[in-house]
């Protein structure tokens, strides 16, 4: 199967995951990657300690460590996340973004990205709007999306929503292990505490305390990702996905799809293996591409 037949024969419930792999195509001389980022973050807040990410350490991981190294600097964690956000913005987006985006506005699938940059919805001129402003938080604009109209829920429509935090707030920007377990925390709270209104407790699937935020689009929409490594250090994604499978057990008459697409390895090594293991104990089949444009060009025209 390819990821034109993925979407021909599940328009009416696709949503898609998109990583940074479709900022840096074509060999994109702007487009940061994770580990470039972090590396420019620490030789402006502490300059002379490290020049490439160390063995042994994740990337999430690398970030606590600076953030600890200026632990003692009032304002530095702040600072640091809005240095990131002014280094991710500005940047101007390519054909394919807004093929991309236009096929996703053609099947009316909402899109989720873990990038930070605004990108995707600057391609086709997208404004923000906000499923629900009650208790909103700019550390965790979950109910923030991109779109062209409002939406009450976020598997209604299209609509460009944020992962880990976008550069309009810089302070939802997720970078560290301990943002990430932040993440995690909000998210265990609304899949699993308030009684019935948590998404395990089995109510009508917009009758709980997550439905307005993107979070009601993992469990509820079929889901396609593309241009993610979703290596280990993605620790939020891959556990919402261990939650995603449990909760489709837990439910099977509420069980959604997944398809993974990455570029073909010839020689797949043990990490990669295992990988694949993961994802599909998750539930996500493997599509694999020939050609980087068989992902970021070809599918959108």
């Amino acid at each position: 199967m390819t990821l034109t037949e993925v979407m021909d024969r599940n328009a009416a419930d696709i949503a898609f995951i998109a990583g940074n792999g479709i900022n840096r195509f074509p060999n994109n001389p702007r487009a940061i990657s994770w580990d470039d980022l972090l590396l420019r973050l620490w030789k402006r807040f502490a300059p002379d300690r490290f020049t490439r990410v160390p063995q042994g350490v994740t990337l999430t991981e690398f970030y606590d460590l600076l953030d600890i190294a200026n632990s003692n600097k009032p304002g530095i964690p702040y600072a640091i996340q809005k240095e990131a956000a002014r280094l991710l913005s500005g940047w101007s987006f390519l054909p394919h973004h807004t093929a991309f985006m236009r096929k996703a506005q053609q099947l009316n699938a909402p899109v989720l990205t873990t990038n930070f940059d605004l990108v995707l919805p600057s391609a086709i001129g997208l404004q923000p709007f906000h499923t629900s402003t009650d208790h909103f938080t700019d550390f965790y604009p979950w109910t923030t999306y991109y779109g062209n109209r409002q939406l009450d829920y976020p598997t209604q429509g299209f609509g460009t929503w944020y992962i880990n935090g976008c550069v309009r707030y810089p302070r939802s920007i997720r970078l560290g292990l301990s943002h990430y377990m932040g993440s995690v925390e909000k998210a265990r709270t609304f899949l699993h505490k308030g009684g019935e209104r948590r998404l395990f407790g089995g109510k009508a699937p917009e009758d709980w305390l997550g439905a307005r935020t993107w979070l009601h689009i993992v469990f509820h929409r079929s889901l396609c990702i593309f241009g993610l490594g979703l290596e280990e250090n993605e620790v939020f994604l891959r556990w919402l996905l261990i939650e995603r499978a449990k909760y489709f057990k837990k439910f099977p008459a509420r069980k959604k799809k997944g398809w993974y697409i990455a570029p073909r390895l010839e020689k797949p090594d043990e990490r990669a293996l295992g990988k694949i293991q993961f994802l599909k104990g998750m539930g996500f089949e493997l599509i694999e591409a020939n050609r980087y444009e068989d992902i970021y060009d070809m599918p959108w025209h």
